[in-house]
């Protein structure tokens, strides 16, 4: 009789973006509005000078969300279930309220994004953009198939292509782009500092965290696999591809970063542009500069984007509430079947929403959510990096050590981080 753990053994090998899921769309929502804002300052502020922490953060970012996606697969649960599972409550509630608080003002702030940059393409009314941005975001969630809507998200991902040809439209000097890149330049001073602190809080968030693990779990769903745990000697082509995912996916990610901070370096920096509030005024401002088709270009990024991320910030949010509750969640649910795991993610939308009507200044939202995420990820992580070493979590499939050196790098570094934020 044929194992019913083995899951389309007949199928044919699938294409390279067929293998490619949860560490593809997680690292392209990495770059979300909030996060080009944050790439656009460092460029316009500091030029190429710090183009090289994308390089330094990459190989963190990979181990940190293979490992994560590793403990969602493995234990068929994501990271608020196994939470929940293994450590006192109040730990669990205090992570998943301060995820919920930066995640809904990062909802705030890239709807907002998104709106501001349609006004700079088509005037009109804000708050209506904004309204109608957060409607699509939650329509698309509830209304399509995990499946049909991974296979959105993951074209969606295309729309970060827009800054490679922001850079090849641009005036670039190659070599001092390519040292920028290469060679670690930094001022000990407030200004490098939070520079610093910014593209690190930005690039290692704990959203990301939650999300991928709990979409490696709405893959177990799909194939209806059981967890890894439970079929180990199934595990090894299963992981390889969490592997693969997660190198292709951050590498996308920080390619992506590294060609915005070069193209606002050459351009804003360059013109003594040093002082940019969000993606929408890095757009506004290479219009003079760059002309309209790179202006163009870099707000159809912002806006393509922000459809990815918008999604991906109240999913996590929705994976983590109700996970915390033991309610029913997934994005392969239809909606009557998982009512508040979808009320989670209109309610966090909404919030973002919400927020645009306070006009709250947009730096000062991002500031306080990288507050939140940069105090979060390191005590987060730590939780995280214990789970995926503990044989009763993981079974047999416990990370191996070249992996859990890169995960507690990560965790240092984010430490160090937090200090440096709350020394600033």
């Amino acid at each position: 009789m044929t194992d019913p753990r083995r899951v389309d053994s007949d199928q044919p090998p699938r294409g390279l973006l067929a293998k490619l899921g949860p560490g593809l769309i997680t690292g392209a929502a990495d770059d979300d509005p909030s996060g080009i804002g944050t790439y656009s300052q460092v460029g316009a502020q500091f030029g190429y000078q710090l183009a090289w922490t994308m390089l330094f953060s990459y190989p963190l970012l990979v181990s940190i969300q293979a490992i994560c996606a590793r403990i969602g697969a493995v234990t068929g649960k994501g990271i608020a279930g196994n939470l929940r599972d293994h450590y006192p409550r109040p730990v669990l509630q205090l992570a998943v309220l301060l995820l919920v608080v930066a995640n809904v003002i990062n909802l705030g702030a890239d709807i907002g994004a998104m709106a501001e940059t349609l006004g700079l393409l088509v005037p009109g009314p804000l708050l209506l953009y904004t309204f109608l941005f957060g409607l699509l975001s939650v329509v698309l969630e509830v209304w399509l198939s995990y499946d049909r809507y991974a296979g959105v998200l993951k074209w969606t991902t295309a729309s970060l292509l827009a800054y490679v040809g922001v850079v090849f439209v641009s005036k670039v000097p190659l070599g001092a782009a390519l040292r920028g890149i290469v060679l670690p330049g930094f001022t000990l001073d407030k200004a490098h500092t939070m520079g610093l602190v910014a593209v690190l809080g930005t690039t290692i968030s704990p959203y990301l965290f939650f999300w991928e693990a709990s979409e490696e779990v709405e893959e177990l769903h799909k194939h209806k696999s059981p967890p890894l745990r439970d079929a180990p000697e199934q595990a090894g082509a299963d992981l390889d591809r969490i592997g693969a995912d997660n190198l292709a996916g951050m590498a996308y990610s920080q390619v992506i970063a590294i060609f915005i901070i070069v193209a606002t370096a050459a351009t804003l920096h360059a013109h003594g542009i040093t002082q940019i509030t969000s993606a929408a005024q890095a757009a506004q401002a290479l219009r003079p500069i760059a002309g309209v088709f790179t202006f163009a270009l870099f707000a159809a990024g912002i806006i393509g984007i922000g459809l990815l991320a918008v999604p991906v910030l109240a999913g996590s949010c929705a994976y983590a509430v109700s996970e915390t509750f033991g309610w029913t969640e997934g994005l392969d649910r239809r909606a009557r079947d998982a009512r508040a795991f979808y009320a989670v993610i209109a309610l966090a939308t909404l919030g973002g929403f919400l927020l645009n009507l306070l006009r709250i200044d947009p730096m000062i939202a991002l500031y306080w959510a990288a507050v939140v995420n940069g105090l979060l990820a390191a005590p987060l992580l730590l939780l995280i990096m214990l789970l995926a070493r503990n044989p009763k979590v993981m079974g047999e499939l416990t990370i191996p050590r070249w992996l859990s050196l890169g995960g507690w790098a990560g965790t240092v570094v984010m430490a160090v981080v937090g200090v440096l934020f709350l020394v600033t």
